[in-house]
């Protein structure tokens, strides 16, 4: 665990751009927040530094945290919690619509620096691992909705097969666009019927070339 960024480190934060987040400081400030996982450098020349989710978290709060995990951004992409439906959850505002941008610009970059050739257009080794999570955000940040407690929106959830994950939403129109986001994403889709019910239902599995 790590203690509170600095003043100076804090109006850095403060400081960056609302959206994507891009940050302008000294070298040892930007270096300082991204030992402490607040920040990530990207890996192409101009090389510019963006703040993670938890760096945006930070800006969104008040008073300091009492303390941030330092990671890199591969484990960053971990903490943040995409919404997989079904959670006790408002509706969206402005601070989580950013949040969920930058949580996806960050999985980008994750698959520019961990696919061997670089590829941003499938999925990387970390959604791998984490296939509800990463299917869970590619849904969120293109704008669709999770199903709440009760009521309608898509719900992702786990399955018995490798590499696999279920999407169920019980609008037909808006289930196939959940299968067509996931596909542009780079996840391989199917739709099927569930054998007792007959509800639809698509499932996902991250492509690999």
């Amino acid at each position: 665990m790590t203690r509170p960024p600095t003043a100076a480190q804090r109006r850095v934060i403060e400081a960056a751009d609302p959206v994507t987040g891009r940050l302008k400081g000294t070298e040892a400030q930007l270096a300082a927040l991204v030992q402490r996982g607040l920040a990530f450098r990207h890996p192409r020349p101009p090389r510019d530094h963006f703040l993670t989710p938890a760096g945006h978290r930070i800006r969104e709060t008040p008073e300091p945290v009492a303390a941030v995990e330092a990671a890199p951004v591969a484990a960053e992409a971990g903490v943040f919690a995409a919404r997989i439906g079904g959670e006790e959850t408002a509706d969206p505002g402005p601070a989580r619509i950013r949040e969920v941008h930058s949580a996806w610009q960050g999985l980008l970059e994750l698959r520019r620096m961990t696919n061997q050739d670089g590829a941003v257009d499938r999925p990387c080794g970390w959604e791998r691992t984490h296939l509800v999570q990463a299917a869970a955000l590619a849904l969120e940040s293109a704008g669709h909705r999770p199903a709440g407690a009760e009521g309608g929106g898509y719900r992702v959830r786990a399955t018995p097969q490798p590499e696999a994950v279920a999407v169920r939403e019980p609008d037909p129109g808006a289930l196939r666009a959940c299968a067509a986001t996931l596909e542009k994403a780079g996840w391989q889709v199917g739709e099927h019927t569930e054998p007792r019910t007959g509800a639809r239902y698509v499932l996902a599995s991250p492509r690999r070339v």
